[in-house]
């Protein structure tokens, strides 16, 4: 009987050895993604960990509810706001409070594996009591466009279809980019987004708003105010003159009730020639997945007033 020399002896000892540790590794590698999950970032910057999607989320802005609808994921919803009531079924989830004021017990009932809230809209209050509760928490704070983008994407991410996110956002920035290609229709005119009249509050350019009048090449006449939405006086509104009055409403307001409100108004240039555009407020109002459907609705308005003068 032939004994096996050293050398081959060593040479099987280390292909074993090598085949058991290439095995051993990637089982083990697998358990490390399994138990890892996955993490998406939020906007305060918290790397939310997933071990799996959710199946059960609420949403307290109504812009987050029309995005988790506009992808398809209105399955996953149990519980928004009163003033969620974009699209229709959207009125039809378990309402769990407003912006401000929650039932946090009954929060606690429907079970959530996610909660989606916003810097803007919610309170640190509500944040704070979210986290005692020991609830999983996602902070949207979508600034502007890009911002907007970004809120779509991370929920993208969370429900794993981002391909999906992707596609639809290259449809907006398809359609942006022939309004902007139109801007210079209105070159050198200037708008007042007008927040609210009484006190006179406009939407200034670090604001989502502001881009509805800079895609469509208007001059914000608040542009040079730091504050969001920054607080006018009367004359202050006649001394810049805005060529444009964009005035987001629930539908019951006219250029008359303005001017019973700021007589000397009547004088403005937008008043004058009749450039008061009345806008709806729940569609303008809301930094999500109609921001585009928003903007080209202006574009659309501002033309119309255009080809009457």
């Amino acid at each position: 009987m032939k004994t096996p020399n050293l050398k081959s002896t060593l040479l099987t000892l280390l292909f074993y050895f090598v085949i058991t540790f290439f095995l051993v590794s990637c089982k083990s590698d697998t358990e490390d993604v399994k138990n890892k999950g996955y993490i998406v970032t939020d906007d305060l910057n918290n790397k939310i960990h997933f071990e799996e999607m959710p199946n059960r989320v609420i949403t307290l802005a109504p812009n987050l509810t029309e995005m988790i609808f506009d992808l398809g994921l209105q399955n996953f919803l149990v519980g928004n706001t009163l003033h969620c009531n974009y699209p229709d079924e959207a009125k039809k989830i378990e309402k769990v409070g407003d912006l401000l004021t929650f039932n946090f017990e009954q929060i606690v009932k429907l079970n959530p594996d996610l909660i989606f809230i916003t810097v803007e809209g919610n309170t640190k209050e509500t944040y704070e009591k979210f986290k005692e509760l020991g609830l999983k928490i996602f902070v949207s704070n979508p600034r502007n466009f890009n911002g907007v983008k970004k809120t779509f994407s991370d929920i993208g991410k969370v429900f794993k279809i981002e391909e999906k996110v992707d596609k639809t956002i290259n449809d907006w920035e398809n359609s942006i980019d022939k309004i902007k290609s139109d801007k210079k229709s209105f070159v050198n005119m200037t708008a007042m987004f007008l927040i609210e009249l009484k006190p006179i509050m406009l939407a200034g350019r670090t604001t989502f708003l502001n881009e509805y009048l800079e895609y469509n090449g208007l001059k914000n006449i608040a542009d040079d105010v730091e504050f969001n939405y920054p607080i006018f006086n009367r004359e202050e509104i006649l001394r810049r003159n805005p060529d444009f009055i964009i005035y987001p409403t629930g539908g019951d307001d006219t250029i008359e009730k303005i001017i019973s409100v700021y007589p000397e108004w009547k004088n403005l240039k937008a008043v004058k020639k009749g450039n008061v555009v009345f806008i709806n407020r729940d569609l303008y109002m809301r930094p999500g997945s109609r921001f585009v459907e928003a903007l080209a609705d202006l574009n659309a308005l501002l033309h119309q007033l255009q080809n009457l003068h």
